[in-house]
């Protein structure tokens, strides 16, 4: 929560004084309502509830946050997305007239929520609902199924976020049911109570006084305090839901190594696009579009220790044919990456603890390290789905692949040259072994978007077209676009002779270097480069640039097929010296 970096630092602040008297007159009224004459306490607690309900509807469009709507001709409210935003300017609607953001329209919404809510449960059993924490709390009974969408890691403040709705509800329901009688003594909602080792479950390091280290072992060891009493509630034949959605691979460790902890074995998954992809999340964000939905069993209590080689064979095993599923399910980016978590973690799994026959130094692979193994695995997938276009293609196609070019061609494969979300980008990057600082300083193959720019690049507007990107390190701002930088943007006098720091150079600033040689018109240069390195006999090379043929258009792709041309027709220049006489005698 940043606001109070603003002086945003009293709740009362959220609101301008002409918002703040409607409300608190209506706080006065709804309570004085409670003197009134009723059939019985429960039906008059139930009245004053769901008036209180409207109101917290009322306040999220009476804040100085709410900003005008233009198409609706409406107030926004104040929580378009998990957050509390800094506006410049608010709109502000009149609550006592029967439009939009008014207490009418408040009333109007509730009720038509209570009455789908009563048409939807009609018939159903009587709900038993617990108000308590799932960390102490047992289950009361043995049951046969348990679905739960725990706290997203570190990605919503959940307590800070309810404070808006909750100050004003402790001021309408206090002293109305015994149930109520604790709002007095709590002014703000429950936040993480370290004495007690109890409380709202996030990764939040203001919660432990900016300690981050405290901050992820409390919510692993809370989620692994929640999902043992879901064991020890579940038949022995019961099944665990966990729906979780989550771009950071540290979210996904934490969570699986709570679950394996606990004792659950991960028995199926399913990706489900269950989010808004009109909403304001995901149009500014790196928010996914699906929830991955993981299916638990109990482990069984004679379970082994599994070793790290047997547990990757199964894992590749059981996430092969899964792939070829989702592949043609049509399911693709980020969402893709995250689907295979599910099947290959039942691998892994089915063992208390995963152990290393080679390394003594590390003697056991943690949930860390396995789905490093898994996510490499998927991205091999993926690149040989665009090296070679055909479905259930064979992943061992990409293993040499570097990891630059890689997500070059994962990058260039979902979004081309366009603007990409920076979220997805970084999600990518991971997935390769690397960051989107790393693509952006190291490589120079990333950059964020600076201005509009839909046209092809082409040579003639080069020097235009460089600054269409800026370096994704230097523009720390709100952008959530990035681009990956045309080859005629990349002039690093040491591109596609050597990489920083020793390391390989990678495919993609071969390619690029060849391009700019053979844009020079020097073809003596460019064979000499293509015999240097090897690349008429290099096969990836060679399909790569086939690749980037097909996902290209206009110059870029003419300069390509040239190249490829060009090498197919010379073919691999010996390098036996006999051989290189011979060869030469034949010219």
């Amino acid at each position: 929560m940043r606001v109070p970096l603003y002086g945003f630092d009293r709740w009362y602040k959220l609101f301008a004084p002409r918002q703040l008297l409607p409300l608190g007159r209506l706080v006065l009224a709804i309570r004085s309502s409670w003197g009134e004459e009723h059939s019985s306490p429960e039906w008059a607690e139930a009245i004053q509830a769901y008036l209180a309900a409207s109101l917290n509807r009322l306040v999220d469009q009476s804040t100085t946050l709410c900003t005008w709507y233009l198409p609706g001709e409406n107030v926004k409210h104040t929580y378009v997305r998990y957050a509390l935003p800094i506006t410049w300017d608010y709109a502000e609607a009149n609550p006592m007239f029967e439009g939009g953001a008014s207490w009418s329209s408040a009333i109007r919404i509730c009720t038509s929520a209570l009455d789908h809510a009563l048409h939807a449960a009609r018939g159903g059993a009587a709900p038993r609902v617990v108000r308590g924490s799932s960390i102490t709390n047992a289950i009361p009974q043995q049951v046969e199924l348990v679905i739960t969408d725990p706290p997203y890691y570190d990605a919503i403040p959940y307590s800070d976020l309810m404070d808006l709705f909750y100050i004003w509800l402790r001021r309408t329901m206090a002293d109305v049911a015994p149930d109520y009688a604790s709002l007095k003594d709590m002014v703000l909602s429950p936040k993480w109570d370290r004495e007690a080792h109890d409380g709202e479950l996030i990764d939040d390091g203001s919660r432990h006084e900016g300690n981050r280290a405290a901050s992820r072992s409390s919510y692993e060891n809370g989620m692994f305090q929640v999902f043992q009493q879901c064991n020890r509630a579940l038949l022995e034949s019961g099944r665990m839901v966990v729906v979780f959605a989550h771009k950071d691979p540290l979210a996904w460790e934490t969570l699986a190594a709570a679950m394996i902890r606990a004792g659950f074995v991960v028995d199926a998954s399913w990706p489900i696009q269950t989010e808004n992809v009109t909403r304001s999340r995901a149009r500014s964000s790196a928010a996914l579009a699906s929830s991955l939905w993981l299916v638990c069993k109990k482990r069984s209590a004679a379970a082994r220790a599994g070793w790290d080689s047997n547990v990757l064979d199964e894992m590749k095993s059981n996430i092969a044919e899964k792939l070829r599923a989702f592949w043609d399910a049509g399911i693709r980016g980020p969402d893709f990456v995250w689907a295979a978590t599910g099947p290959a973690l039942e691998a892994y799994s089915k063992h208390p603890v995963v152990r290393k026959a080679n390394d003594p130094a590390n003697p056991t692979m943690g949930v860390g390290e396995f789905l490093d193994h898994v996510r490499r695995m998927v991205v091999d997938y993926i690149v040989g789905q665009v090296l070679t276009g055909e479905q259930g293609a064979d992943m061992a196609a990409a293993d040499r692949l570097d990891e630059v070019t890689a997500y070059y061609l994962l990058h260039r494969h979902d979004f081309g040259m366009d603007e990409a979300p920076v979220g997805a980008c970084i999600l990518y990057a991971t997935a390769c072994g690397l960051s989107d600082s790393e693509l952006d300083r190291t490589w120079d193959i990333l950059g964020r978007t600076a201005t509009e720019n839909t046209e092809e690049e082409d040579d003639s507007d080069s020097e235009n077209s460089e600054s269409s990107v800026s370096s994704v390190a230097d523009d720390s701002g709100g952008g959530s676009k990035v681009k990956l930088k045309a080859w005629n943007q990349r002039r690093g006098k040491n591109m596609g002779h050597e990489a920083p720091e020793g390391k390989a150079v990678p495919l993609i600033d071969r390619i690029h270097r060849v391009m700019h040689l053979w844009k020079e018109g020097d073809l003596h240069k460019v064979d000499e480069y293509l015999d240097e390195h090897a690349l008429r006999r290099n096969e990836l090379f060679k399909r790569v640039v086939q690749s980037l043929i097909e996902l290209s258009t206009g110059s870029e792709r003419s300069l390509l097929e040239s190249i490829s041309n060009h090498i197919g027709a010379k073919g691999a220049r010996p390098t036996d010296p006999q051989l290189e006489f011979a060869y030469r005698s034949d010219k």
